[in-house]
């Protein structure tokens, strides 16, 4: 009997809950697209200069979704998947 009250005690145990991971993905994708929203802009030619690097999308943009997304990341690690919110009580 021991052993099967082991068995299920060590069936499917993940540390987050399907909340965690939903949010976790979420933070993801707001680091890949201010990523991909930072690059570009350089130039074939070292003797011209491109301005396009000094652009609102590169400076500010980018740089914010990839704060807001560890942000977001931080937040989906620090969730207790067990706690029950109000609407499911």
């Amino acid at each position: 009997m021991g052993e099967q009250k082991r068995k299920e005690q060590s069936k499917d145990i993940f540390i987050f809950g399907k909340k965690n991971y939903k949010f976790m993905l979420i933070g993801l994708a707001f680091i890949a697209v201010g990523f991909a929203l930072m690059s570009g802009g350089g130039s074939d030619d070292p003797n011209v200069f491109n301005p396009e690097i000094f652009s609102f999308r590169r400076i500010r943009l980018a740089p914010t979704l990839v704060l807001i997304g560890f942000g977001i990341q931080v937040y989906a690690i620090l969730l207790n998947p067990n706690k029950k919110s109000k609407s499911e009580k």
